[in-house]
């Protein structure tokens, strides 16, 4: 590229920029107004190759050196010449957030994506399993994403170009790593170094005693007498050989980089790691905590997001009027793409919240009115009317310069209006044409945008069931009595919804959200359902619309990021310095052909066997040809199978189920967060 197009970009990035200065301050304010707590944010200008590249590279401008990247880079581009896929944005976890525009977008989409990435700003801030990445760490108290993944690219790019170190080996032993990325524990605190020569080096003593001991041949009342009997104890399991972990341990990627070897072809046989190798697992591992928080909570922030984008783009106006239907546009391909979508999904459950908190709220105000009780409450209320009583004042929802007299006289709470910005716009020096929500405080904005009175939402109030009503009732602290509907409705907290939302979005992630929050009414409001695929006649059919199966369906695919569990059982299987790993079974099978793929990668960062315990399901042929002519599902059978990689061959063999039944889930198991964190 030569110099004066250089000039010219640089330029005309910097013109785009300018125009949006306003509304990245302006989004920002408003976000605060509704009580968002985001990171600072930094935006960029760039184009539409570099944003492919941020995309490939996860949202950061620098990466290690990997073919994944360029096959990302591939996929990305294809899809936008040929998929009709359109990138509006990218945003990165970090204290500041970098968010980056693409220049080709209209300004109603560069207005939509700032709104949009201030919300994600404030879940990256306030979400606390973000916060287990930093909270570990005494020497790093705030996100520095940026910087750690500048310096990982640095090590490994300086690996690669050391002449005693062959590229081609950094690059696989790379992709061994990258196998396991999803095989960490995402509930604990990240930690970034083990002690290598603690845990590890005991073990490696405590075996190497054990053989000295074997060889010896001696009594067991010679050892009682000469070692310790807990040392004992730990040295011997169940075949006489040490045994650990204690307990099965899910951080697989921390256990091969405290234990593991490498595989030494020459040799044909396990030797220590070189100093290059553990460092790239550990790398690999902490980049692999990094991302955990954001692949937990792919459907709430998402859904955070967009809910927000639309309060501040269409409630407040952001988009102005003559960039509203392109803005209509871009919310409809955001919310109407296809599959499981973690932004309509998302936006519907946080709106279900919002409206059965306000709900709630109402009803408990109004089985406060004497005469009025949980068996007649449906029968004697007026919901339209309770709704006519809810909606907005006047005065806080029309407010233009010609209204702003009328707002300061107005018969509103105090806490409702934000009197210095009122006064300042009376003078002139807020512009409430374009930006009303200035002159209003949270409390305020709470109000003006109520949610059981949107046209969308305005039957939600009367949708209460008996039992919802006998359930607030029966439990209903007796302590305020009102003498009449209206004097019970002007008591409504109006904020509840919205203290709510940030209260969940704390706390939560995507396993418990929905395990909470998916409830009959949302599904069958929403028209999910389940569908599976029937052996009988080799075609997908609706199996159930009802909340146990929908819900069990949905969280399956999002526990362990939708990836099988599978934990450290035992690091001396066979006494023999063998792996053996479990899969925890909760009714998903394992795909055997990817994981004998991902056994042989797991060799190479033990040096020794591996094993693989797991549960199947199997249907005999004769079953299916027997429920085809009957029409009715085959009975699959559970059995236990033990993947086996020597280095040479995949073996299968069958187990007894008395082997594997410890590693089937009761129920099924979401893998909720921690007993403390439950809201």
């Amino acid at each position: 590229m030569s110099k004066r197009n250089t000039n010219a970009d640089r330029f005309r990035k910097q013109a785009i920029a300018t125009d949006l200065e306003e509304p990245v301050t302006e989004a920002r304010n408003l976000a605060e107004k509704l009580g968002l707590e985001p990171y600072p944010v930094n935006y960029w200008i760039i184009d539409y190759d570099e944003m492919n590249e941020l995309i490939a590279y996860g949202g950061f401008q620098s990466r290690y050196p990997h073919w994944r990247w360029g096959m990302q880079y591939d996929k990305q581009q294809k899809q936008g010449q040929y998929g009709g896929g359109k990138a509006f944005e990218i945003v990165n976890n970090d204290n500041p957030a970098h968010a980056f525009l693409q220049e080709s977008n209209t300004v109603a989409d560069q207005k939509a994506v700032i709104t949009h990435v201030e919300a994600h700003s404030d879940f990256f801030a306030n979400n606390e399993w973000f916060g287990l990445f930093t909270s570990g760490r005494a020497d790093e108290k705030q996100v520095n994403a940026a910087a750690m993944l500048e310096r990982h690219a640095r090590a490994i790019d300086d690996y690669m170009s050391d002449p005693d170190i062959d590229r081609a080996e950094v690059e696989k032993w790379i992709d061994h790593c990258l196998s396991l990325e999803d095989n960490i524990d995402q509930h604990q605190v990240f930690e970034r170094r083990l002690d290598v020569d603690g845990p590890a080096a005991t073990a490696e003593l405590d075996k190497d005693l054990a053989e000295k001991l074997d060889e010896l041949e001696l009594s067991e009342e010679i050892k009682g007498e000469v070692f310790d009997e807990e040392w004992l104890e730990r040295l011997e399991g169940e075949d006489g050989g040490v045994t650990f972990p204690e307990e099965p341990q899910k951080d697989l990627l921390a256990f091969v980089r405290e234990h593991g070897k490498r595989y030494d072809p020459e040799a044909e046989r396990a030797v220590e790691m070189d100093e290059w190798q553990r460092d790239v697992l550990d790398m690999m591992r902490a980049e692999a905590y990094y991302f955990a928080a954001q692949k937990m909570t792919k459907v709430m922030n998402e859904g955070w997001a967009a809910y927000w984008e639309s309060t501040m783009m269409t409630d407040e106006g952001f988009a102005g009027a003559d960039e509203f239907m392109n803005y209509a546009d871009h919310m409809a391909k955001v919310l109407a793409s296809g599959g499981l979508n973690p932004y309509s999904l998302g936006m519907e459950l946080w709106e279900y919240v919002e409206n059965t908190t306000n709900r709630r709220e109402v009803l408990e105000h109004l089985l406060r009115v004497e005469g009025i009780t949980w068996r007649n409450l449906a029968d004697v209320v007026d919901f339209d009317e309770v709704c006519e009583h809810l909606e907005p004042p006047a005065a806080i929802d029309t407010i233009t310069p010609a209204t702003l007299d009328e707002l300061a006289s107005a018969d509103v709470p105090d806490e409702w209006i934000d009197h210095a910005a009122l006064e300042r716009a009376r003078n002139g020096e807020i512009d409430v044409e374009r930006y009303p929500w200035k002159v209003l405080t949270y409390e305020g904005l709470a109000h003006r945008h109520y949610s059981l009175v949107k046209r969308q939402h305005r039957g939600f109030l009367s949708r209460v069931t008996q039992n919802e009503l006998e359930q607030i009732g029966r439990y209903l602290f007796d302590d305020t009595r009102y003498d009449s509907i209206e004097e019970a409705l002007s008591n409504v907290e109006f904020t509840a919804g919205w203290d709510r939302l940030f209260d969940v979005r704390e706390s939560h992630n995507d396993v418990t959200f929905l395990d909470e929050f998916l409830t009959q009414e949302f599904i069958t409001e929403n028209n999910y359902f389940t569908y599976e695929h029937s052996k009988a006649t080799g075609q997908f059919h609706v199996a159930s619309d009802a909340a146990e199966d929908v819900k069990k369906k949905l969280l399956l695919q999002f526990t362990n990021f939708g990836k099988p569990t599978i934990a450290v059982y035992d690091g001396n299987y066979n006494n023999a310095n063998e792996l053996l790993l479990g899969h925890q079974y909760n009714g998903v099978m394992l795909d055997l052909g990817k994981a004998k793929e991902t056994i042989k990668r797991i060799f190479e960062l033990w040096g020794r066997p591996v094993n693989l315990l797991t549960i199947v399901k199997e249907i005999d042929e004769h079953d299916i040809e027997v429920a085809k002519r009957r029409n009715r599902e085959p009975e699959a059978e559970e059995r236990g199978k033990l993947l086996r990689y020597d280095g040479e061959e995949v073996t299968v063999e069958d187990r007894r189920w008395e082997e594997v039944e410890h590693l089937a889930a009761d129920d099924v198991d979401y893998d909720t967060k921690p007993e403390e964190w439950l809201a």
